[in-house]
């Protein structure tokens, strides 16, 4: 029985049929580990008095050391404990234990300590990613969807130039927050290409579409995979979920965060200060002047250098995972065994 890892209550299904539960985590290990340790974090912090420790870390959980209580998701120790959904991920929490195997879109390079964690609270704990490099089909079997020609124009650009921005399918920064964008790509003179909602293009200052044309592209929807392998992007402007921040990771980009929501903080968290491979923008939310002063220093200065270093190395290491002798590679045949295996 293979389901997603929200599905907890599969552990019990299985049982009942004697059958394997196969567990898939869509999100990283960070937003893992949190809801399988969400009843150790609430006793260790405490509920009632969690808003004066926001700012203390998670040292009791191994491989978690660097992430603060207020970078967890809402419903772990802060927000709404007692909804529906909460108590569905708590559920899971308790539950994926029990499950034949976990696995997750990673690579186990990524977070040893985590991963090494996490082989011991589940019978089998399996990285299987990048899926974004261990099922991309070849520029010679597909053609790339790009309607809108970011590809043709991102060619023209000299290495490490381009800033990347988008913030998924679901969310868009308020309304103040994509004209500060605007202004600091305008002002910076970045090149850009910047995928937006059409029915957000409305909201950008008057005029910037037209003083912008020859520095960047503002589209509707771009081929991201694609952009973040391109040698001239030189950061991902992004909200920070999970498939965004994995797929600049296999394409070596540094990153600038704005987290909203769900695990997106705990995503900007370790992109800042455990991989140190780019940073959280300014005070939570984009100005003007905070966010081209993130392009400075991720595209320009020597700090910048460092991120683009440590982005290269995390992208090897992702590319060897996926190869014939990696650990995804080698994770992905467990996955095998533990769906196909029949219980008796």
């Amino acid at each position: 029985m293979l389901t997603d890892a929200f599905i907890w209550f599969a552990a019990d299904m299985a049982a009942e049929t004697n059958a394997n539960w196969v567990a898939f985590w869509t999100a990283g290990p960070n937003s893992l580990s949190a809801h399988l340790y969400t009843d150790r974090i609430r006793e260790a912090i405490g509920v009632k008095e969690v808003n004066a420790r926001m700012e203390e870390t998670l040292g009791f959980i191994s491989g978690m050391e660097k992430m603060r209580v207020k970078d967890t998701q809402e419903g772990v120790v802060f927000g709404t404990l007692d909804s529906v959904f909460s108590n569905t991920l708590r559920q899971m929490g308790l539950a994926l234990p029990r499950a034949s195997a976990v696995f997750i879109n990673s690579f186990e390079e990524l977070d040893p300590t985590l991963t090494d964690n996490l082989k011991s609270e589940f019978k089998r704990y399996l990285n299987i990613g990048p899926l974004a490099l261990s099922s991309s089909p070849s520029q010679t079997e597909t053609t790339v969807q790009d309607p809108h020609g970011c590809l043709a124009w991102i060619e023209k650009r000299s290495p490490a130039s381009v800033a990347y921005i988008s913030f998924g399918s679901v969310m868009t920064p308020p309304l103040g927050e994509l004209v500060a964008i605007a202004q600091g790509l305008e002002s910076s003179k970045v090149p850009f290409v910047w995928s937006l909602k059409e029915k957000s293009m409305v909201h950008l200052p008057k005029g910037f579409l037209d003083r912008t044309r020859e520095q960047g592209i503002v589209v509707p929807w771009a081929p991201q995979v694609e952009l973040l392998k391109h040698e001239a992007t030189g950061v991902f402007v992004t909200h920070g979920g999970w498939n965004s921040v994995l797929e600049s990771v296999s394409g070596g980009v540094p990153m600038i965060c704005r987290p909203f929501f769900g695990d997106q903080r705990l995503n900007g968290r370790a992109v800042e200060v455990v991989w140190e491979i780019g940073m959280t923008i300014t005070d939570g939310v984009f100005t003007k002047d905070g966010f081209e002063k993130c392009l400075d220093r991720v595209l320009v200065q020597d700090d910048g250098k460092k991120m683009k270093g440590n982005a290269e190395k995390l992208k090897e290491q992702a590319h060897e995972a996926v190869s014939l002798k990696g650990s995804s590679f080698q994770n992905f045949k467990g996955l095998l065994e533990a769906v196909v295996n029949v219980k008796v």
